[in-house]
């Protein structure tokens, strides 16, 4: 037991470069009381005093603030960062050397009895907030970006990041693609989502818009010389020019109204 906790602690050096002294560990690391108080109540759970372990569980959430459930499997050197808000199904197995940070639920989909959470390979970290959920398992070395949602699969040595939790690199990409792999290694994975260079999946969907209506544009413009050729008479309107000047003109007045109406005044009442 003695040997288990050291380990432990030596993880927590390993991860944390905040922990100074095997002391401070001891006593201001809610992540491995809620461990070290899981281990004890899944010994109940396995020898059958059922309510006795959930007691127990119930008791370690209250002092941590960390819910894992009697029945979930924990791997060696298992290290929950800060803590506040972590809820881990009684189905999850978790392998060794896992990371978890704040908020994170690996949780269930369905209320069926039987697998309904989340089987961890080793080695595997998972940002503030994310939500792993259901019977999926995430690969060795998997990560999981800060709040996303993963509902799927995630393959060895893979990130995923976003709602729904998308693969940013994987073994699979990098034989693909060397800018998809310099993209992932730049802002692949955030525990907590601070990066200024992450991308902005409302941005790349107006890009990808904005593309296709180029590329349509270009076919409408083909297919009506075409017709004109024929005889036709198509197309022979101009489109409306489109001046980014006026957007930001927009902008501005926007701002400036909404300041008029933060300081009690508003021109258009």
């Amino acid at each position: 037991m003695f040997s288990r906790i050291k380990e432990d602690i030596d993880s927590v050096f390993d991860r944390d470069p905040a922990a100074r002294t095997v002391f401070e560990v001891l006593t201001n690391y809610p992540g491995m009381h809620a461990i070290w108080i899981h281990r004890l109540s899944h010994k109940l759970w396995k020898a059958e005093w059922l309510w006795l372990a959930r007691t127990l569980s119930t008791f370690s959430r209250w002092l941590t603030g960390i819910e894992i459930h009697p029945g979930a499997v924990v791997g060696r050197r298992f290290f929950i960062d800060h803590g506040m808000g972590v809820v881990i199904g009684g189905t999850a197995e978790i392998g060794d050397d896992v990371t978890l940070y704040q908020g994170v639920t690996l949780g269930g989909t369905s209320w069926k009895a039987g697998k309904r959470h989340p089987t961890l390979g080793n080695n595997v970290v998972i940002g503030a907030g994310a939500q792993v959920l259901g019977p999926i398992s995430i690969g060795n070395g998997g990560k999981v970006g800060s709040n996303s949602v993963v509902v799927k699969d995630l393959p060895e040595n893979a990130t995923a990041v976003g709602i729904p939790g998308r693969i940013v690199n994987s073994k699979e990409d990098k034989e693909k693609s060397n800018n998809h792999d310099n993209a992932a290694a730049k802002f692949g994975f955030d525990a907590y989502a601070v990066s200024a260079d992450n991308p902005d999946p409302v941005a790349k969907a107006i890009r990808r818009m904005i593309d296709h209506m180029n590329l349509m544009d270009d076919k409408v413009s083909s297919l009506c010389k075409e017709v004109n050729q024929l005889g036709g008479q198509v197309g022979q309107e101009d489109l409306p020019e489109l001046r980014v000047g006026e957007f930001v003109e927009d902008e501005i007045a926007v701002a400036k109204r909404r300041e008029s109406v933060v300081e009690g005044f508003d021109p258009e009442i």
